[in-house]
């Protein structure tokens, strides 16, 4: 080979290094990765929350100079939460857009249409926002950094029961996750000798028949009904189940989101019961919650904070430690075992444990309460 040839060969093998790089969505200045979330239609306060809260701590990030030397880039595709368009949009950030990794999608239905594209691309989906059981079956790529929906039923039951509670209601999608949350309510309450007395199955989550639901509910007189619904769904029924006589105690899991939730219940959400996976957003002394405070009073300056976006947060500061832990030569492969590295990582007071066969990082669960000026009580 001459020399110019040898120039030539050297030349075509740099520039496709660099192509690579950038289809990974990794450049010698940027790391982009991508979010499918509602950002329009009714769920679009918890898609907004979790994508805030995953800018603020990019924005810390970048200005503290990046991930070595890179800047941290999120595309965020709004999916109006639709399944269809969600899947349509991991085609985009993945194949077209090429993005490094995907981040924060709003529920485990979103999610599910992502997994193709990640198991044959080999894309890191790091804190999809749910703790459905479909999602937390072991994939090497999925990294949960939160604890699973079953964890927080399990404490909203284990809380009433030393009541001397035992007549529970349950409202569920009756899909694949809805269905799993069904179950992990009912093995809960079977471990304890009991059954729930009334269910509500929710056929449609675009159009809920919200009435139906009550009144299948209310036929059970039961003591508490535990929502597992989207925000919308869970404060049109506890409002409509007010109204109609059913006065049960009214308890949810954190999928709605807790400050969506209260926000839409308004002055009718007093004493609401929410499983919460973070810890409270007014703890101003604990580490982490200061410093998200300080990153979304820099970002946004309204001081609006929320136990989603503090989640949302929370996993973006571990989606940047895998990146560092991974070193200067970013690669997909290089970045997962960086998060697999993280055996007792403390966020700032909350701990999350990854390791190379167990990716559901945290179990941790507290109860709030809703408060007449839609704050909370823990």
């Amino acid at each position: 080979m001459n020399t110019k040839s040898r120039f030539a060969w050297v030349l075509w093998a740099a520039l496709a290094s660099g192509a690579a790089s950038a289809q990974n969505g990794v450049t010698a200045n940027t790391i982009v990765i991508g979010q499918s979330v509602p950002l329009t239609g009714g769920n679009k306060a918890l898609g907004e929350e979790i994508r805030n809260g995953a800018l603020a701590y990019f924005r810390k990030t970048n200005d503290a100079g990046g991930v070595h030397g890179r800047k941290i880039e999120m595309v965020s595709l709004d999916d109006a939460n639709e399944v269809k368009r969600a899947g349509e949009n991991t085609q985009k950030l993945v194949e077209e857009q090429r993005v490094f990794a995907l981040f924060g999608y709003a529920s485990a239905t979103l999610s599910r249409p992502a997994l193709p594209f990640v198991d044959q691309h080999g894309v890191p989906f790091v804190h999809p926002f749910t703790g459905a059981d479909p999602m937390r079956v072991f994939n090497k790529h999925i990294y949960n950094v939160r604890s699973s929906y079953a964890d927080e039923l399990e404490k909203i039951v284990e809380h009433f029961v030393p009541l001397g509670v035992t007549r529970f209601g349950i409202v569920y999608y009756d899909d694949v996750v809805g269905k799993e949350n069904f179950t992990a309510v009912e093995r809960a309450l079977k471990k304890r000798n009991y059954a729930p007395v009334a269910v509500a199955a929710v056929k449609d989550r675009a159009k809920p028949d919200i009435e139906a639901a009550v009144k299948d509910i209310a036929k059970g007189a039961p003591d508490v009904v535990i929502l597992t619904t989207l925000f919308k769904a869970s404060a049109d029924f506890i409002k409509l189940a007010r109204k109609s006589g059913l006065y049960a105690q009214m308890a949810s899991n954190s999928f709605p989101g807790a400050s969506p939730l209260a926000k839409e219940l308004g002055n009718e959400g007093s004493g609401v019961i929410v499983a919460t996976v973070v810890p409270p957003y007014t703890q101003a002394a604990l580490p982490i919650v200061a410093e998200y405070r300080a990153a979304m009073d820099k970002q946004f300056g309204n001081k609006e904070y929320s136990f989603t976006s503090l989640e949302s947060y929370i996993g973006a500061k571990i989606m940047v430690e895998g990146m560092r832990r991974a070193g200067a030569k970013l690669t997909r492969e290089s970045f997962m075992r960086g998060l697999d590295s993280l055996s007792n990582y403390d966020v700032g007071g909350y701990f999350v444990k990854f390791s190379p066969t167990d990716h559901n990082g945290s179990s941790f669960v507290e109860l709030s309460v809703i408060t007449k000026n839609q704050q909370f009580q823990h």
